[in-house]
């Protein structure tokens, strides 16, 4: 058992510390005062997000970029509240174009029939995701445009963080967070990409139209960014690039309750059993491995099976390469106030990452007042 054990923390080591590796390869981009000359279409699904609209609408306002070269797509699925109504309030007032498209379902998942219909009506040939809750930076589109313009791309993964508040809850996120871009940045730097957030993600329609957009993918309610990543690989792995700069990163709400953010994290875990790429599957099994293993070698040692010793070395080891790869994203994202907190976070982590994987399994799982299946 204490062979196999650290066999698994070994392969683990070897994972997240390519991933460190990998993030000091992909360059800091700066966006050196490039003209804007690139058109976008900002996508944004959206449904019962009143609380969050206005904070959104407002760093529209606050963009940098000249209006004349955006288009805003806000695609309302069937909101309940007063969502469409404050849209229409800010539209006003607002320089920008700003739409209001009405979701056409034709699908079991709500978001990617979304961006699919606005995607029809937009104007422009580089679409960008984001969602309702997040607030965008004011050189965003300035910093998306001169690294188009300076390289050859046709697809573009850019950063996403949480915001931060004063509670556990939210810097347990924020250090997950920081994990998953870390993981990301990594890939690309190891010539491995297998991650992507949708808050902040950038690709050529005509690569969309090239993979039949998400065709094949439908059954699946989650993955709009996932299951895009993985085609525009597969059509030209060269074209898909990180956008790793301080000015493009887009920050979010992070979850109110530990409910809602098991049953989001659920909602992500659901369709890793629908993945192509080898690489991610394989990732996905390394960590979960190496997590279930530190639960129970926990209770096999409260048991008396394996020894104190054996588990404080397997925990250290743990503990000091997911600390080294978490600091170099806080670097980058800005957030080393949470590292003091790390400790906590590494001891719930197991527990939690375990839990949502077993409960992934299970058929159906909420989310925003809806049933899906797995």
């Amino acid at each position: 058992m204490t062979i196999i054990s650290f066999f698994i923390i070994l392969i683990y080591v070897i994972l997240i510390g390519s991933f460190a590796v990998g993030f000091n390869k992909v360059n800091h981009f700066k966006s050196q005062n490039i003209a804007p000359s690139t058109s976008f279409s900002v996508v944004i699904p959206f449904r019962n997000e009143a609380k969050n609209l206005p904070k959104l609408l407002e760093s529209i306002k606050q963009l940098q970029y000249p209006t004349n070269l955006f288009e805003i797509l806000l695609v309302d699925d069937a909101s309940e509240d007063d969502s469409v109504n404050i849209i229409k309030e800010f539209m006003k007032s607002s320089s920008a174009s700003i739409n209001i498209l009405n979701n056409n379902r034709l699908s079991s998942s709500p978001k990617k029939d979304a961006i699919t219909t606005a995607i029809k009506e937009a104007n422009y040939n580089w679409i960008i995701t984001t969602d309702a809750d997040c607030i965008l930076p004011e050189l965003w589109l300035d910093t998306f445009n001169a690294f188009i313009l300076k390289n050859h791309v046709d697809c573009i993964v850019a950063p996403v963080k949480y915001m931060p508040e004063n509670n556990f809850l939210n810097t347990f996120q924020i250090l997950d967070l920081l994990s998953l871009q870390g993981a990301t940045i990594g890939g690309f730097g190891i010539n491995k990409p297998f991650l992507c957030n949708g808050a902040n993600f950038a690709y050529a329609k005509h690569l969309f139209n090239a993979v039949n957009g998400f065709e094949s993918n439908t059954q699946t309610a989650s993955g709009d960014d996932i299951f895009l990543l993985e085609k525009a690989i597969k059509h030209n792995t060269n074209t898909v690039h990180y956008l790793k700069s301080e000015t493009a990163i887009v920050s979010t709400n992070a979850q109110t309750t530990w409910n809602s953010l098991i049953s989001q994290r659920i909602r992500w875990a659901a369709k890793t059993s629908k993945y192509n790429n080898w690489f991610s599957k394989l990732t996905g099994s390394i960590v979960l491995s190496a997590n279930l293993l530190i639960v129970i070698a926990s209770l096999l040692t409260f048991f008396g099976f394996i020894t104190s010793k054996t588990l404080i070395y397997m925990l250290m080891i743990k503990f000091s390469i997911d600390l080294y790869l978490i600091n170099k994203s806080a670097q980058f994202f800005n957030q080393k106030h949470v590292i003091k907190f790390y400790i906590f976070g590494f001891l719930v982590y197991p527990l939690f990452s375990v839990y949502v994987a077993m409960a992934s399994m299970v058929s159906t799982y909420q989310w925003k007042g809806r049933t899906f299946k797995r």
